[in-house]
């Protein structure tokens, strides 16, 4: 046993967790079948449980095929789940990336604590060996600070994308059409001061960097599962323009003396490009351009997701 202490608590980390994976050919999709972990650590120290859940990534870029999880299992240090986690990928992609399966103390109401985690190089795994895909038990292990930065949990956002192409002004209807916006709540963001939090949500379309094109919330204070309800409008869009662009949204905790960036996204479509250049922040993940594609395939309707925040290298703004 170690410990590591940090953004993921001072838990002793513990136990074991036992999962198959398998690669199904006709449906081109990676299954990681989690059944259960034995001994894991005690996080609510008070209470003497835990309430444990399990999260996937495929690395080294976590976030482009997102993270799947279990459900939380209260009260218990050996929960059984007897769930499967499911990523559409292909075969060749597979054999480049690292399986990451770690256990978590699920905290309604504070930061999540980390009870450990194991790795598997599905480069090396050998997939036509018939034991592989049996039920295994790996102990967990802890993380390396390094490996605790890449890999940090910077919470997630739940949020409805509509594109209205006709909007109703008046006696004139215009020309271009408009994105609506919909920031309802964010969960389980980081506290990077102690035990306090202020967060707000910023809104970009890019490419448009001027000011004149953020919108933001208001600050919601001293909770890790802020509700902000608030709706951004931007209009001129064209459903050509849709293909183009990309909002970019961020979640910040704000003090008197500066604002620290905690996560975000850019939901798009992920290309690269933006009207025949091409550009950093079209980075989409899949999970990002689905809502996208969703929106685009759904005009005058609420679309909704709920998605993991992530490292931006934030647009800058021009005056």
């Amino acid at each position: 046993m170690s410990i590591y202490s940090g953004d993921f608590g001072n838990v002793d980390v513990k136990g074991h967790i036992q999962f198959a994976t398998d690669y199904v050919e006709q449906l081109k999709e990676l299954q990681i079948f989690v059944s259960q972990c034995k001994d894991l650590a005690i996080a609510d120290v008070k209470k003497q449980h835990s309430d444990p859940y399990v999260k996937a990534y495929l690395l080294p870029e976590k976030y482009k095929l997102g993270k799947r999880k279990t459900s939380v299992k209260k009260k218990t240090l050996n929960p059984v789940y007897n769930e499967i986690l499911r990523y559409k990928i292909d075969k060749a992609l597979v054999k480049t990336q690292r399986l990451n399966l770690s256990v978590w103390h699920n905290d309604t109401f504070g930061r999540n604590s980390f009870l450990g985690e194991v790795e598997l190089d599905l480069g090396t795994w050998d997939w036509n060996d018939k034991l592989n895909k049996q039920m295994n038990w790996f102990p967990l292990k802890p993380r390396t600070p390094a490996a605790a930065l890449e890999l940090e949990n910077r919470g997630e956002i739940k949020l409805a994308l509509q594109y209205v192409p006709q909007p109703i002004a008046g006696n004139k209807t215009p020309s271009t059409g408009e994105v609506h916006i919909w920031v309802k709540e964010c969960n389980d963001l980081p506290l990077l001061r102690g035990n306090k939090i202020n967060s707000f949500v910023k809104c970009t379309i890019l490419p448009d960097t001027s000011r004149k094109s953020r919108q933001k919330t208001r600050a919601v204070v001293k909770t890790t599962n802020p509700v902000f309800n608030h709706t951004m409008v931007y209009d001129g869009f064209r459903a050509d323009d849709l293909k183009e662009a990309c909002v970019e949204l961020t979640v910040w905790d704000h003090n008197k003396l500066a604002n620290h960036f905690l996560g975000g996204l850019r939901i798009g479509m992920g290309t690269g490009k933006s009207y025949g250049t091409a550009v950093d922040w079209m980075d989409s993940t899949l999970e990002e351009i689905s809502l996208w594609e969703r929106m685009m395939s759904s005009p005058n309707t609420w679309v909704e997701d709920t998605l993991p925040l992530r490292m931006l290298m934030v647009a800058k703004l021009t005056k």
